[in-house]
């Protein structure tokens, strides 16, 4: 992260920079209180960018909600919007790119869209021992 921010810090002027310029609110429900390993946290923002340019591009939601935790089992991460939804075989490559990040750090990432509903990215990334 920039000039050793942790993940939390990254996450939170990351979000409020979104929020302002797409006008789409953010809700925060958890950001980490501990440290990330830096290949992680910059996996996670990287999907965190893609899922929020989907959000934006795409969603016509008016609201999208975050929840970022990490403990001893490892890292989550959630991103639901409000939106419009897709169908199931309206996945494109930003979708692909996010699995593609969350499988380089070890992780796994699911997509779940109901249509006239919104969209939910989960990414989970298992602690490593």
């Amino acid at each position: 992260m920039r000039g050793g921010q942790s993940l939390a810090e990254a996450l939170e002027s990351y979000l409020a920079e979104w929020s302002e310029r797409t006008g789409i609110a953010v809700e925060t429900w958890a950001l980490p209180t501990t440290d990330v390993p830096s290949r992680v946290s910059e996996g996670v923002m990287a999907v965190m960018r893609e899922a929020l340019s989907n959000v934006e591009l795409h969603s016509r939601a008016r609201t999208v909600s975050i929840a970022v935790t990490a403990g001893r089992t490892g890292l989550r991460m959630t991103v639901s919007d409000n939106g419009q939804g897709f169908p199931a075989t309206g996945a494109g490559r930003g979708i692909a790119r996010m699995r593609a990040a969350f499988a380089e750090i070890g992780g796994s990432l699911s997509v779940n869209s109901v249509h006239g509903e919104g969209t939910t990215v989960t990414g989970v990334v298992p602690r490593h021992k």
